[in-house]
């Protein structure tokens, strides 16, 4: 071996010498113990529990129809306007970051030509046999990522029931022909 690869070898031996020197002198000083009670608990739903298969659960303990009845399509106009940023609501209007929601009700999931879906959302529409009953919306607008997993729609939801509820009555304005809301008690 020639003296120069003798001084790289030696260096680099030097120097991963010196490396975990300080690594095992600095473990040593900052070393600090496991608490017996972590400060904060991290709630994380198991894969394939509750959260894989959260789009048949009920978004909320009032039934849709009870609230469709009480509906305000005013209001909802009004709290269209937070969808607005991502989805377009005029008859032909473009798709943005969402597909346009007009004639949303009744529409096969994952069914607006021209948009291209999330995995999680194709999933979800069980290739298109699924539709966007008022169930589904008032499920999905409570929690989109809770209640299709994977959906790549970065809203929190609507928590409040009337707010979410005028919102699907404005939603369900938005057709040729609108669909009727269903009947109290259904």
């Amino acid at each position: 071996m020639s003296s120069t690869v003798n001084k790289a070898a030696a260096g680099l031996l030097g120097t991963v010498f010196v490396l975990m020197s300080i690594s095992i002198a600095s473990e040593g000083i900052f070393h600090s113990e496991t608490p017996e009670k972590p400060g904060y608990a991290i709630a994380a739903e198991e894969a394939g529990g509750e959260a894989a298969g959260a789009g048949e659960a009920a978004a909320a303990a009032v039934p849709i129809a009870d609230l469709l009845a009480k509906a305000d399509v005013k209001k909802g106009e009004a709290v269209f306007k937070k969808c607005q940023a991502c989805h377009d609501g005029s008859k032909g209007g473009p798709n943005k970051v969402g597909p346009n929601l007009y004639g949303l009700v009744n529409r096969p999931i994952a069914g607006h030509e021209g948009f291209s879906y999330s995995a999680g959302m194709k999933d979800f529409s069980k290739g298109s046999s699924e539709t966007w009953t008022f169930d589904h919306l008032n499920g999905f607008l409570s929690a989109p990522k809770k209640y299709v997993a994977g959906t790549a729609m970065g809203f929190a939801g609507i928590k409040k029931d009337e707010e979410r509820a005028d919102l699907i009555a404005y939603l369900a304005t938005l057709a040729d022909t609108p669909v009727p809301l269903p009947a109290p008690g259904q």
